[in-house]
């Protein structure tokens, strides 16, 4: 990839104003951070739902008499309930209010894994973690834009990376803590967790978020609008190829702690919590980057997690190598900031959609990673298999990303448009 596609993907919509203080439910001023600080109460109990399944996955497969790779399916059916439910809610609600539709979607968020905490069976978790899955997409697409609408334009990236990491403390004390449940009390209880964190970030979000109408000309058609966009379906394949490697190697790491490493299940938590770490300091670091550079930026994350990835099988017989290859894979996982903008510029006018479906792709990712590792294990491969799956997915998001920069340094340079969306 050359220097003049990174330079061609750099954000070319005008600056927006510096923000000023929302004017809150109560008739008071939020804060820009106050309101992006109730969004990412919300991401922490998205982050600590999707990514403690993962980690109660051994807990409930032993309750409901199935194996792991038949268990993974349940992490698996969340992911394709954000796939079907970022772009259905979001074009639904086009002209919905933002305020509005987040106390929603939190309240069927809250619902659903509430009711995940009394699934009777396999197949009624399968089809609950699905259903729970819905609002995931639609709320992290809206909260981003409205974190976005709240500070200057040359900090867009911070902004978003801030809601974040709400999901990025969910994998150091949500998911840990939930997973202490799981083995201390019973899995059920981390479902339970999840939904009172819904309810309190309806609460917040309601009490701090901005009030304001929908978009001007908002409609369902006009979001549609982003599926016209080359580059919009280049963008979202780069998350949901290059991603999967994250997830191929999260979903197994409990097995493989407990199975290869012989970690007790006691520590299994903390080292739950190093890749909560390692998350968390990507999502601190790398959105400051991004901001001067993103497509560079995206494209050393992808390499990063291709190396930590494939590193994963090598360090898995010491819990120190481990935690340290974690902590690493773990700081790749900040790839989801610097495409959640990007999706943004290149969208037009129907960025609502288009930062939903990131997190389609993401998500999508989330099945098609642990689909992948289940194989290789079911395989003979070994409980360390996943790593090399995990490195060969985010090689081949690398490959689209440079086919999407190769694509937009054709068009810049012909003049044809279309070739890149920019932000309304």
């Amino acid at each position: 990839m050359s220097q003049s596609s990174f330079r061609a993907s750099a954000p070319a919509s005008p600056p927006a104003p510096a923000s000023a203080p929302a004017t809150a439910a109560g008739g008071g001023r939020a804060s820009a951070g106050a309101v992006i600080f109730a969004l990412a109460i919300g991401a922490f109990a998205i982050g600590t739902t999707e990514f403690a399944t993962m980690s109660l996955l051994p807990y409930f497969a032993r309750d409901l008499g199935i194996d792991a790779p038949t268990a993974g399916r349940v992490i698996s059916a969340y992911a394709l309930g954000v796939v079907v439910g970022a772009p259905l809610l979001t074009v639904l609600a086009a002209r919905m209010a933002r305020r509005t539709l987040l106390v929603w979607l939190m309240g069927l968020f809250a619902l659903f894994n509430g009711l995940c905490a009394f699934a009777p069976s396999y197949e009624w978790l399968l089809a609950l973690r699905f259903l729970s899955g819905l609002p995931h997409g639609a709320y992290f697409g809206i909260g981003a834009l409205m974190a976005v609408s709240l500070v200057p334009h040359a900090r867009r990236n911070q902004a978003v990376g801030r809601m974040f990491l709400g999901l990025t403390v969910a994998t150091i004390l949500g998911v840990p803590f939930a997973n202490w449940l799981g083995h201390a009390l019973d899995w059920r209880w981390g479902f339970g967790l999840v939904s009172l964190s819904g309810l309190l970030t309806m609460g917040l979000v309601a009490r701090l978020a901005p009030l304001g109408p929908p978009a001007p000309g908002a409609s369902p058609w006009r979001e549609l609008g982003a599926l016209r966009q080359p580059q919009v379906w280049l963008t979202l394949a780069v998350g949901a190829i290059g991603f999967g490697g994250l997830f191929a190697v999260y979903t197994y790491l409990a097995d493989v702690l407990l199975e290869v490493t012989g970690v007790s299940p006691t520590g299994v938590p903390l080292v739950l919590a190093v890749f909560g770490v390692g998350l968390t300091v990507g999502n601190i670091l790398v959105p400051w980057l991004a901001d001067r550079a993103p497509m560079p930026t995206a494209a050393g994350l992808l390499l990063w997690s291709a190396a930590m990835t494939a590193l994963f099988p090598l360090a898995a017989g010491n819990v120190w190598a481990l935690s340290i290859d974690v902590f690493f894979i773990g700081f790749g996982g900040a790839l989801g900031t610097i495409l959640q903008t990007r999706l943004m510029d290149v969208a037009r006018h129907a960025q609502g959609l288009a930062a939903a479906l990131n997190h389609s792709a993401f998500n999508f990712a989330n099945a098609l990673g642990p689909l992948l590792g289940g194989l290789a294990i079911a395989h003979g491969h070994g409980w360390t298999s996943p790593g090399w799956v995990g490195s060969g997915l985010a090689l081949a998001g690398l490959a689209i990303l440079g086919l999407s920069l190769e694509v937009e340094r054709r068009h810049a340079r012909t003049g044809a448009p279309g070739a890149r969306g920019q932000a309304a």
